[in-house]
């Protein structure tokens, strides 16, 4: 019956709107779209005049309803009025406002939208095109390879970032600078009277291993200097298991060198060498340091004094120096040492405004096999730097003078993560056991020292001790040479870890160095010129040899100086703005068009979100109920609770009634169900029936 009486009712509204268009001739406006038979068009969601309704759903897209439409449908069908066309009505106070986010129905329509508004270049042609495959296909391919040649590049130029590279700036500095300062050594180590008898058994002992390998005599000299001290039991128990020897095993054949066991006697090795000099002279060392590890420790300090003069005279820029200005301590390979520290600032370069030395050198056959040489050792290093004669430094030979050239080059590097550098030693593991500043030799020696004391208990001779620690000597720590060279041929393959816990430093100097040697004095000029230093402090025996003399200058080559910088290739504004490029390029992007892709994902993850929503809802809908026979829930919706349209009873309320209850539908869907139960049975299945 309501099925029969909405057809009849619809019938009448179609004749009536006829009459309607033959008595009234329509206002002039844009044309309106026909209306198919089953096309719902309500006023109240139109905005415009009534007409028919059609029992479809309304659209999903926000809609603007008609204030008319409160007024009750007697308002609604009132016949409009002839005359000229009105204003346009005013905006409706109350109606449908935009959401915060809303989201296209489909993939495609999310798509067509981007393309059609995004600001990279080529993706309008995926869209506009859409009509011919062949241009679809061509512009897609060449969007797709643009695509993977872009990523391509960004990659190639973000690990060329991350693995750090760096530029070298070099700029040129004029000013004054103050002088580094100047060791010099005499080359003659002094034999301490404490353990001269113990010197005295290890210079006999080397003299039979020596006549044994080489068939060598020494000078009555020498040997007249071995008889002159007493001997005498020694308290000092001499290794004599260490001795030179012929290598003969495979790959060592024409070797010298000595074999070294650990306290067992079951882990030995050879230290061989190519040379035979540098096998004895480190075979002496070895012993010898072994011999003054017995010293007592203030030893060191009351033995600085030296001899007679070697240092005969001593200026700098015209003027004669200063006691003060030196330093003196006595080393026990290179003798005793002199360091020229004056604070002098280097106002012109050349030699006369330079530090002039002349030297004394005379080879004192205390300890013949120690060194080989004749002349100084000569270091030029920093302020507040210990000098390393082992490693940085040079000789001069006697009987010349000797220019020497400083130029100072200013290192100046990146710290982390371009470099592995330390400023004045912060953050450095190992602790410095030199008094002076932060240098990476200093690191090596202190950390070689601790991993000594670690791994043999004691501490070599020739460096500093760490807090606790006592110097090996044969006599406390037997075996004690195994250890070392052990330890020391792990340091010399880069297997210990000192070399990564010593970094460099960030900011040094360095000195490049360049000399020149004349004789002197010269032939002509020799009688005189000894004579003059004979009042100096020259021993009357050394006034006809010029070979116990040597002059040293020590100048500026130029005042200029070399600015050493490193600067990253990509910092990050660089790196970004290499990265803007690529993307210019190859799409025409800029950062917005890139927030455009971001906020095109953003919508897409929400819409599938949304989408597998509905769809997981539809699936749940679809799932048949559970009878109460089969011992489901058994509860039944009640017509109280449930809202009752006029002209039906309570057992006919829809598809949807006896499933889902109205109150259990959430916001917008509680709207749509609640207009198909109040809708009736729709036009299409009464005419169907």
């Amino acid at each position: 019956m309501v099925a029969a009486a909405s057809f009849q009712s619809l019938q009448e509204v179609r004749s009536h709107q006829g009459q309607e268009g033959q008595a009234f001739p329509r206002a002039p406006g844009p044309q309106t779209p026909m209306l198919g038979p089953w096309t719902r068009y309500s006023p109240c969601l139109l905005g415009g005049s009534p007409g028919p309704v059609a029992p479809q759903r309304p659209p999903h897209r926000p809609t603007q309803r008609n204030p008319a439409c409160k007024q009750g449908q007697g308002a609604a069908q009132t016949p409009p009025r002839l005359g000229p066309p009105s204003a346009p009505p005013l905006p409706p106070k109350e109606g449908h406002q935009e959401g915060l986010v809303e989201l296209p129905a489909s993939f495609r329509e999310l798509l067509t939208f981007f393309c059609t508004n995004a600001t990279i270049h080529g993706t309008i042609r995926l869209v506009c095109s859409s009509r011919n495959r062949l241009k679809t296909t061509s512009w897609g391919l060449l969007f797709l390879g643009a695509l993977v040649t872009l990523c391509w590049q960004l990659g190639h130029l973000l690990e060329h970032h991350w693995h750090r590279p760096v530029l070298m700036a070099v700029s040129v500095h004029s000013e004054r600078k103050l002088l580094p300062l100047v060791t010099l050594c005499d080359g003659n180590p002094r034999r301490p009277s404490l353990v001269l008898r113990h010197l005295e058994l290890l210079d006999e002992f080397a003299r039979e291993n020596i006549d044994s390998l080489y068939k060598a005599n020494f000078s009555k000299g020498r040997d007249a200097l071995s008889a002159a001290v007493a001997r005498r039991e020694p308290r000092f128990h001499l290794d004599r298991e260490i001795r030179l020897q012929r290598l003969s095993h495979a790959g060592s054949r024409g070797r010298v060198g000595f074999r070294l066991c650990n306290s067992t006697g079951g882990d030995c090795f050879y230290r061989s060498y190519a040379s035979g000099v540098a096998a004895v002279q480190d075979w002496y060392r070895f012993h010898y340091v072994d011999i003054l590890a017995l010293l007592p420790a203030v030893w060191e300090d009351s033995h600085g004094r030296q001899d007679g003069h070697f240092v005969l005279s001593c200026s700098y820029d015209g003027m004669d120096c200063q006691a003060r200005q030196f330093r003196t301590f006595h080393h026990p390979t290179y003798g005793s040492c002199y360091t020229v520290d004056g604070v002098w600032t280097a106002q012109r370069p050349g030699i006369t405004h330079g530090v002039g030395l002349v030297l004394r050198v005379e080879q004192q056959p205390h300890l013949p096999l120690l060194s080989t040489r004749a002349g100084v050792k000569v270091m030029v290093h920093g302020r507040n730097h210990t000098p390393f004669l082992g490693y940085h430094s040079f000789s001069v030979r006697p009987g010349t003078e000797a220019t020497i050239s400083i130029r100072e080059d200013e290192v100046h590097r990146l710290g982390r993560p371009y470099s592995h550098c330390t400023s004045g030693g912060e953050g450095v593991e190992v602790e410095l056991l030199h008094n002076t500043s932060y240098t990476r030799q200093a690191c090596l020696v202190s950390c070689f020292q601790q991993l000594m004391v670690e791994t043999c208990s004691c501490g070599y001779y020739l460096y500093p001790l760490p807090t606790g620690a006592e110097h090996c000597s044969s006599a406390r720590h037997p075996a004690w040479g195994h250890c070392f060279y052990r330890l020391y041929q792990d340091l010399e393959t880069h297997r210990l870890p000192c070399t990564s816990r010593c970094p460099r430093p960030c900011r040094e100097s360095a000195f490049k160095l360049s000399s020149g040697t004349s004789r002197w004095p010269s032939a002509k000029s020799a009688g005189w010129t000894l004579a003059a230093l004979g009042e100096q402090g020259l021993p009357r025996q050394s006034h006809r040899q010029r070979s116990n003399l040597a002059k040293i200058n020590i100048v500026y080559q130029e005042l200029n100086y070399r600015s050493v910088e490193e600067a990253p290739v990509y910092s990050v504004p660089q790196l970004l703005s290499a990265m803007g490029s690529l993307c210019s390029l190859w799409f025409g992007a800029s950062v917005l068009s890139l927030l455009e892709l971001l906020e095109l994902l953003l919508d897409a993850l929400a819409l599938t979100l949304l989408l597998g929503g509905r769809r997981l809802r539809r699936v749940w809908l679809s799932w048949p109920r559970a009878s109460p026979a089969s011992g489901a829930s058994n509860i039944k919706p009640e017509a109280s609770h449930m809202p009752t349209p006029a002209g039906a009873t309570s057992d006919n309320l829809g598809p949807s009634g006896p499933h889902l209850p109205q109150m259990m539908l959430p916001g917008a869907l509680e709207r749509v169900s609640a207009e198909e139960s109040w809708a009736g049975p729709r036009p299409r299945e009464t005419l169907d029936t």
